[in-house]
């Protein structure tokens, strides 16, 4: 009886033992992954999903729309520069330089861009003051000249069109990705880019297709990797209000209406100068985005 009974207490000391390290082994696995997105990585996440939701509302394109997508443009790449100051972005992007090195051809080509916009866009509120001189002084050749020269400034915006397109057509394989969280910010960088091209498309466009055709038109645009077409009236609404027609034969005119066309000159001048401004401010975050990028690869 007696040696039974102690083979009884040893045998209920051990079973407790037992399944006390299943847990504590799993408890420690589970704090090791990563189960929530960095607050930086939300707040992006955040943004591009308005910019998503700016682009694919463009039933009212005007110059406050355009604004309104170039301001946001800046605020995702304000964040994105923020993420790419953090010191676990600086690991991550060390470690994937084929990657990053064509990420920094990709904002290479933003900024290019976007300088070129910014020269035609200085030269053409030149442009407009001129040809308000001409307007009231009813000069049917000075005229000419302005809408022969807008025509090739809009011509030259629309070639901005192909280089954009090229665009984000490098893909880093998810494999090569370890981490969740790596994943995840691979993602959010190419969603960055993918909305950066829908509203340069939709400035580049906006602005040649108004100075160039009236008709709408159709436009595939690359806003998400199912590569969707949609049917857009590209161009800005204040942008075509003042055509060819209401600018030739000034001399045939009268007073009237000649001062109705100079009103219609001075709203377009300001709304030529509140995208130039905007699109000035978009351009600044891409090129200090490109420099963050540059960083990891130099640090």
């Amino acid at each position: 009886m007696v040696g039974v009974f102690r083979r009884s207490l040893s045998f209920p000391n051990k079973t407790p033992n037992r399944p006390s390290k299943p847990p504590i082994s799993h408890h420690i696995r589970s704090i090791s992954l990563p189960c929530r997105s960095h607050p930086l990585i939300s707040q992006l996440k955040d943004e591009i999903t308005e910019l998503k939701t700016w682009s694919c509302r463009p039933d009212n394109r005007t110059s406050a729309w355009l604004c309104d997508g170039l301001s946001r443009l800046k605020d995702v790449h304000d964040a994105l520069h923020d993420i790419l100051q953090l010191p676990q972005t600086h690991e991550l992007l060390s470690q994937k330089r084929e990657w990053v090195e064509k990420l920094l051809e990709d904002f290479l080509l933003f900024v290019d861009v976007y300088g070129i916009f910014q020269t035609s866009s200085l030269a053409l509120k030149e442009e407009q003051l001129a040809a308000r001189v001409a307007l009231r002084r009813k000069d049917d050749s000075k005229i000419a000249m302005y809408l022969k020269g807008r025509k090739k400034m809009a011509k030259e915006i629309a070639k901005l069109v192909s280089s954009i397109r090229c665009v984000g057509r490098y893909s880093f394989p998810v494999s090569a990705f370890v981490s969740i969280a790596d994943t995840e910010l691979a993602g959010v960088i190419s969603d960055v880019i993918e909305v950066t091209v829908s509203v340069s498309l939709a400035l580049f466009n906006g602005i040649s297709i108004s100075f160039i055709s009236r008709k709408p038109s159709w436009i595939g645009l690359k806003l998400s990797k199912k590569a969707k077409k949609v049917k857009i009236e590209e161009s800005i609404k204040e942008f075509q209000q003042i055509g060819e027609a209401n600018m030739v034969g000034l001399r045939k005119k009268g007073d009237e209406e000649v001062r109705m066309v100079l009103k219609g000159m001075q709203d377009l001048e300001r709304c030529i100068a509140d995208v130039e401004s905007s699109s000035e401010k978009a351009f600044r975050s891409l090129i200090n985005t490109r420099v963050s990028l540059l960083n990891t690869l130099t640090k």
